[in-house]
């Protein structure tokens, strides 16, 4: 499953609820966030790629749900069936094949999904971002999208580390004219590239309360710890 790369979901509004907002260069992006903001629930199929040294390395498909506020579940069903789960006080990952299910507190786990913290939590990328300006280097599929880069911010606590000051991470946001979100990627050390697209979205389906509720099934192991750092731990 995915990388452990940035601050979780339900940390990220604490870890950045005083920074100054960096200027919005369009409207697209306003649309963006009035289009997700007016959703209390939200449901997409996604692809996830790994690509390694520009080579894909493992693809990963599901369908993510997304729970106001700062509740989310992906249910991965290729190449194998797992679970990872935010239900606003623990993060878990579920294994099937392993029988075992990861838990550990939401305010100490750091995750690669703290980009898409807007859909959970009403924040702008404003606020997610130090800066967000229209990407000139790199063209959309389709042309009529809008692509976006964005300068994650750092916690307070890696402001003061020089080291991280100079690891911040650069995301990218693809979205339609009409204000969905179509792909979103980020690049890791090492050259390691995580992009996920998106389709199908719903606004506003119903979703049950339990699904945001891990329940372990009989047999399964709990573990208190780390998540998985790299999709290689699973392969």
């Amino acid at each position: 499953m995915a990388a452990a790369l940035f601050i979780c979901i339900s940390m990220l509004s604490g870890s950045f609820a005083s920074t100054p907002e960096a200027a919005d260069p369009s409207p697209g992006l306003r649309i963006l966030e009035s289009r997700y903001a007016s959703a209390h629930t939200l449901q997409a199929t996604f692809l996830e790629r790994y690509f390694d040294g520009g080579r894909v390395v493992r693809v990963e498909a599901g369908t993510a749900y997304f729970l106001r506020p700062g509740k989310m579940r992906w249910d991965y069903q290729a190449p194998e069936k797992t679970t990872f789960l935010v239900d606003g006080k623990f993060v878990w990952f579920y294994s099937p094949a392993d029988r075992t299910a990861t838990r550990m507190p939401a305010k100490k786990s750091e995750d690669w999904r703290t980009p898409l913290a807007f859909l959970t939590s009403g924040m702008k990328l404003s606020r997610i971002c130090s800066s967000v300006v229209p990407e000139r280097d790199e063209r959309s599929a389709d042309a009529p999208n809008l692509l976006y880069s964005c300068l994650l911010r750092s916690s307070p606590e890696e402001s003061t580390d020089s080291a991280s000051r100079g690891s911040q991470q650069h995301v990218l946001f693809e979205i339609t004219p009409s204000g969905e979100l179509v792909r979103i990627s980020f690049q890791r050390q090492a050259g390691i590239v995580i992009e996920f697209t998106f389709k199908n979205w719903q606004w506003n389906p119903s979703l049950p309360a339990a699904l945001f509720h891990f329940e372990p099934p009989p047999g399964v192991a709990i573990v208190n710890g780390l998540l998985p750092e790299t999709p290689t731990v699973r392969q």
